[in-house]
């Protein structure tokens, strides 16, 4: 193993604590950057584009990164589990300031485009490498409350993103948004080469890299699909479809592979793992349902609440209070009493609850609703997210943690990614609809979402667009409390399974 693992009696873990608790506040550190970097540059893209230009490629910003870390995240759990995680996780901090600077740097938006890509590249170890550290260094029955920690991180980056990177673009430049992560992540290196120990022993590995092709091949055309299908190219574009198809056939020679392959990047073997299986499913719906809906909120409060994107950013806070508050507060009571079934029954019935409350919010809604409704969601999350990684850890032997992990890391961001793609074409087509049948025809709208340009319509034409815009937000989170009713119907098959006391 990469990192000198805990020893096994109560006693020697206090005597450790001093250290394993230095070490897992630098893997938070590296969370903190991989999950901020996902949020922050929501807020400065309409600035980014009036500075390169580029509007056709604007969503390349936010995808090119999402596809790049989502392809490397299984290939980044087996270098764990093979090299040690101590190297790849320097490896991918590495890769992630390096994107950082370059997108910092960026003339135009073709470059940006592909510097993010360069970073999401790192930004995929960051993650599940630092979930895998955690097995390596805690025993599962004290596991709970470390895991917690984890949601906390996630749920802050989710809301202090678009602050941070309103604030930045307003008193500095777009370009510090990406300049912040320098200090941050090399603070993170120097922690975790001080006190990370690797083992010097190194295991046979054989790379699975015709695997990694196909699955790069399926992720890349499956998302492709969900973000041009009725936006970018009409349904019946056979480039479309051909673009599935390809997406198809990735999916069916990873599958072929990696029954023949001798180390494969996922096994298929964990799917039969009934924990792995489930988690891995409701997992990729909470990741749908979460970032396909949740991205739409600051919108929201730029377009109809005229919030500015530091207001926009401060506004979601008690999204991250309820996640941040439950995620400590269920691992702290896992790690005491060792079961763990209930909390994601509990998370994801809250966090339907969550959506459909959500459903009632309108372009006349006071703001002390959607206080309420993003608590009720972000204490849902905070109930379920990190513990479906316990539980899968709880399951699979020690040389498998890193795989593991990643295989439930991949499905939720895949979710993401497509569950942006989707809710995103399920928006603009109700917007759309909905400009149609309310405003004189030949009339002249903005050609993207702008806060400002919404605001200087004439009276009319505005409160035509915002009703609109609230039937579409409304069709966003009808859609995404029925995909979360479905991630609480599978979290009842989940089997309470003992922790165990030691890695």
């Amino acid at each position: 193993m990469a990192f000198e693992p805990i020893n096994q009696t109560e006693a020697a873990v206090t005597q450790k604590a001093p250290s394993v608790r230095l070490q897992f506040s630098a893997l938070l550190l590296v969370m903190l950057l991989s999950a901020l970097d996902q949020t922050i540059v929501s807020t400065a893209l309409p600035t980014i584009v009036g500075e390169l230009g580029g509007l056709d490629r604007l969503s390349w910003v936010v995808t090119a990164y999402i596809l790049s870390s989502t392809i490397v995240v299984p290939l980044y759990g087996k270098f764990g589990d093979l090299f040690g995680r101590k190297i790849v996780l320097q490896i991918a901090i590495v890769l992630f300031l390096l994107g950082s600077v370059l997108c910092g740097l960026a003339q135009n938006m073709t470059q940006l485009v592909l510097m993010r890509a360069l970073q999401g590249l790192g930004g995929g170890g960051l993650m599940v490498i630092s979930m895998a550290a955690v097995a390596d260094v805690i025993p599962p029955a004290d596991r709970g409350r470390y895991q917690g920690l984890f949601g906390g991180v996630f749920g802050l980056a989710t809301v202090i993103g678009p602050l941070i990177g309103g604030f930045l673009v307003q008193h500095a430049s777009w370009r510090w948004i990406f300049y912040i992560n320098l200090p941050l992540g090399l603070f993170a290196l120097v922690v975790i080469g001080a006190v990370f120990h690797g083992s010097a022993r190194r295991n046979a590995h054989e790379i699975d890299y015709l695997g990694a092709f196909y699955l790069s091949m399926a992720l890349l055309c499956i998302i492709l699909f969900t973000t041009e299908g009725g936006t970018v190219r009409p349904w019946s574009d056979p480039q479309l479809w051909c673009i599935l198809a390809f997406g198809l056939t990735g999916i069916a020679g990873f599958i072929y592979e990696e029954r023949l392959a001798w180390e494969p990047i996922i096994p298929l073997s964990l799917f039969r793992d009934r924990s792995f299986l489930l988690c891995s499913l409701i997992g990729f719906i909470i990741g749908l349902a979460l970032f396909g809906s949740v991205t739409f909120l600051p919108l929201y409060l730029q377009v109809v609440k005229n919030a500015t994107p530091t207001q926009a950013g401060l506004q979601l806070i008690p999204l991250m209070g309820g996640l941040l508050l439950t995620s400590i507060v269920s691992g702290r009571i896992i790690s005491r009493t060792g079961k763990y079934r209930l909390f994601p029954i509990l998370g994801t019935l809250l966090g339907a609850i969550g959506m459909v409350l959500l459903t009632r919010i309108s372009i006349h809604s006071p703001t002390w609703h959607l206080y309420l409704f993003t608590g009720v969601l972000g204490m849902g999350l905070g109930l379920v997210m990190q513990v479906l990684v316990l539980a899968v850890q709880n399951s699979v032997s020690a040389s498998q943690y890193g795989v593991a992990t990643s295989g439930v890391t991949l499905f939720r961001s895949i979710g993401g990614a497509i569950g942006v793609a989707l809710f995103g074409a399920v928006f603009t087509h109700v917007l759309q609809s909905g400009l149609i049948s309310r405003l004189p025809e030949g009339t002249v709208l903005p050609r993207e979402l702008n806060p400002v340009s919404v605001n200087h319509l004439p009276d009319a034409l505005r409160l035509g667009y915002l009703d609109a815009f609230g039937s579409a937000i409304h069709a966003v989170f009808v859609m995404a409390a029925g995909i979360m009713a479905l991630a609480f119907i599978l979290s009842w098959f989940l089997r309470e399974a003992p922790l165990r006391r030691k890695s």
